[in-house]
């Protein structure tokens, strides 16, 4: 299991990669941040054309049910395979 340290360190390493992630990956952590942050979204999905958060509330919805402790491990996984890189 992550320990909270863990996680607060990834993220912190998450904002000085060298190269940036594609959006697919962007969408990924902010999902699995906002889920081992505040748990499952609770907010109305965006309409019109806010494509931008719209994308970022689905990709944060499709992880409702996933235990905190779950995502902060996911997070940590990605951010370390990224920094490897």
């Amino acid at each position: 299991m992550v320990t909270q340290e863990e996680f607060e360190s990834a993220v912190a390493k998450s904002k000085t990669l060298t190269e940036r992630p594609s959006n697919e990956v962007l969408l990924q952590l902010y999902s699995l941040y906002k889920q081992a942050t505040e748990g499952d979204v609770q907010t109305e999905r965006p309409g019109g054309f806010d494509f931008k958060n719209i994308a970022k509330w689905d990709a944060w919805a499709k992880l409702k049910g996933t235990p905190p402790e779950v995502a902060r491990g996911e997070y940590v996984r990605i951010v370390g395979q990224l920094a490897a890189k």
